[in-house]
């Protein structure tokens, strides 16, 4: 088993490229409604390793991981209608 040390390395370079994916997407101009539900997911996927790995919370009873997880899917959410959403003048 690998120690934590090396499985926190691992997920900081998970979130690195995650970072620069997003960013390289918005620096080239190159985002549509579809890259923008992928860039969400990846937004919460990065959200959660931090959950899990660098709050600690990887290890603790449901309930407690629930809270930080939900407020990061309503956030998430909340960004999605709000960009999908029809604007009219």
């Amino acid at each position: 088993m690998p120690n934590l040390k090396r499985i926190l390395e691992i997920i900081w370079v998970v979130l690195v490229i995650l970072t620069i994916f997003a960013y390289l997407l918005g620096y080239l101009k190159y985002v549509n409604a579809s890259l923008v539900a992928v860039l969400l997911v990846t937004t919460f996927i990065k959200g959660q390793l931090i959950i899990d790995y660098f709050m600690g919370l990887k290890d603790v009873k449901l309930k407690y991981r629930l809270i930080p997880t939900l407020w990061l899917g309503v956030v998430i959410s909340l960004i999605a209608v709000a960009y999908y959403l029809p604007v009219t003048s």
